[in-house]
């Protein structure tokens, strides 16, 4: 097993002191040049890496961020790290992206993990909907900024996009559409996300005169492909079948589509299928995903920025930090899977 090269054995090869070698690494300026040529050669010739976590305990703080989302598994998510990761790096920053996968004990592990670690801070979209997770996580005193989430009764940053107006935009679009009968797979019901779609969608029904009987909900434990084609199984055995569906996330709409392509049942002539979040996958569907566009990478970016902002204040004078509700609005955006002429 090889031995790691450590700061003393620069210090013997280079014939300087440890102190030396630290000022070459930390404050290269404070070193005479020949001295400093002759550091840098020993460190290349050992091949020698400082140690950034011991580094990072001395001083008490961290280059990582840390990233807590509900399932890695949808692209949505993937889409809110890359925002992040980008505005990290810029900083000089890196992140560590876990996936509580809907679990809220598994939510706490990481939170614990990120505690441990001593994280410059985290970004969480919480999937404990009774928020004991955030409240023992707020002991430790790292920073957190909530992402897809809005900070309700706390007061730390959150970035989240109005998903009352989201659910709205899509279930307008079907009763424009002509449709009176509509669906909803809408996945966990403790998940805000999921309860501020479905508001979206019952005041779209009722400002079109319709009762909340003209929405039918079909729950799923999970919002993923396999989901969706168990409520899509659900919805082909319902006697009175809706005419149209609105899902709470893409995946869920791609698992209906999948089991109505399987039943030979036609979308959008038999079925109008609306989804949420436009991720890539929507688009390239067999056919094109009517979906409600997050600016998924615009509120991972935001969501980082307010972060270091935060941070930043508290190593010394930095921009102002005011701990804020950011809400990004929703777009709708129409392709075959909702076009059926009624």
């Amino acid at each position: 097993m090889t031995q790691s090269v450590g700061i003393k054995d620069v210090a013997r090869v280079a014939g300087v002191s440890v102190g030396t070698v630290s000022n070459v690494i930390n404050r290269p300026d404070t070193v005479a040049t020949e001295t400093r040529a002759r550091v840098l050669s020993a460190i290349d010739r050992l091949g020698y890496v400082r140690s950034e976590s011991a580094r990072q305990l001395r001083a008490g703080r961290s280059r990582i961020m840390g990233l807590l989302v509900l399932d890695m598994g949808n692209p949505f998510f993937v889409d809110v790290a890359r925002g992040a990761e980008r505005a990290a790096r810029q900083a000089g920053l890196g992140v560590m992206v876990c996936n509580s996968a809907q679990n809220p004990g598994e939510e706490a592990e990481y939170l614990s993990l990120f505690a441990e670690q001593r994280v410059r801070g985290v970004l969480l979209t919480p999937a404990d909907a009774t928020g004991r997770n955030i409240e023992a996580f707020r002991r430790h005193g790292i920073p957190f900024v909530l992402v897809d989430r809005v900070a309700e009764g706390t007061t730390e940053c959150s970035v989240s996009v109005d998903d009352v107006a989201g659910g709205a935009l899509a279930v307008r679009h079907l009763v424009d559409a002509g449709h009176r009968s509509i669906a909803y797979v809408s996945g966990p019901p403790g998940l805000n996300q999921v309860r501020d779609r479905r508001t979206g969608a019952l005041e779209a029904l009722a400002e079109a005169g319709l009762g909340p009987d003209a929405l039918r909900e079909l729950p799923t434990e999970r919002l993923d492909v396999a989901a969706g084609r168990d409520a899509g199984a659900r919805l082909l055995g319902l006697a009175d079948r809706p005419t149209a569906v609105f899902c709470a996330n893409d995946l869920l709409a791609l698992g209906v589509l999948q089991a109505m392509y399987a039943a030979g049942v036609g979308v959008p002539d038999d079925l109008a299928i609306v989804g949420y979040d436009d991720i890539e996958f929507a688009a390239a569907a067999a056919v094109p995903l009517t979906s409600v566009r997050q600016p998924a990478v615009t509120m991972g970016a935001m969501a980082a920025d307010l972060l270091l902002e935060e941070t930043e204040e508290e190593e010394g004078p930095a921009r102002p930090h005011e701990h804020r509700r950011v809400v990004l609005q929703p777009e709708l955006v129409v392709r075959r899977s909702s076009l059926s002429a009624r």
